[in-house]
């Protein structure tokens, strides 16, 4: 057993139907397990990779609603999750989370309006989300919610968030994994996949598999924009108007 609360994602293909889409995503296709080693990791991927799909399965499976929350929110604005969370199978370590977050940002308004409900009921310290930017609510959502001890599940987080905020929040992570919490991040963010220790879990070319953070398409085309900015954006002009 380890320390993570999650260690492993485990997938019995032979419940996911012959015909299904899932079958086409290269990076998870045929995979049996996804392993988890350290406190926190990251997906890392071009779009319609399969990143998301993995996170909201796992999250489903961990028994987080499917547009976010933390376990004890059930509501649905769009049911749109995919199968796999039925085919898969979580392998927990010893300890037990004391809390945990699923955070989309596809669906991060409707969770924040949810959020202002349940925090407007006996005993709740009311919220008021809609009334900041979004940047702002997002990272009083986190600061409101994510404790020591907790698993916590996140979909681009970048999203919401300005390159200040964004080490904002991995000063938030940094708080909560050295109080025994637990990370699962997908993310394009260059600034957020820098986090010292982090595990980064790729799902381009074939299935999932690690890779360096310097190996990362986040990494390498924002180092080669700011080091050569004028050069890559002329050659890419130059090769649109031909």
């Amino acid at each position: 057993m380890t320390s993570l609360f999650i260690d492993k994602a485990i997938i019995d293909w032979d419940k996911v139907e012959k015909d299904n889409y899932l079958r086409g995503i290269d990076a998870i296709s045929g995979v049996g397990e996804v392993t988890f080693r350290n406190p926190v990791t990251f997906f890392v991927g071009e779009n319609g990779s399969g990143k998301s799909t993995l996170l909201e399965a796992i999250a489903v499976a961990y028994g987080f609603n499917p547009e976010g929350g933390t376990k004890n929110y059930s509501f649905s604005t769009y049911d749109s999750h995919s199968e796999l969370c039925d085919a898969m199978r979580l392998s927990k370590g010893a300890g037990r989370a004391k809390s945990g977050y699923f955070l989309r940002a596809e669906s991060f308004y409707n969770v924040a309006t949810k959020e202002e409900e349940y925090s407007r009921g006996p005993g709740g310290n009311p919220m008021h989300f809609h009334k900041m930017s979004h940047g702002e609510s997002f990272l009083a959502m986190v600061k409101n919610n994510f404790r020591s001890e907790g698993v916590y599940l996140l979909d681009e987080p970048e999203a919401a968030l300005s390159p200040q905020r964004q080490l904002a929040l991995l000063m938030e992570i940094d708080r909560c994994v050295k109080g025994g919490s637990q990370f699962i991040i997908v993310t394009h963010s260059p600034i957020l996949l820098g986090f010292p220790g982090a595990e980064l879990l790729d799902f381009d070319d074939g299935p999932v598999h690690p890779i360096e953070y310097e190996e990362t398409d986040s990494y390498l085309i924002t180092s080669l924009f700011i080091n050569d900015r004028e050069g890559l954006l002329r050659r890419l002009i130059e090769e649109e108007s031909k």
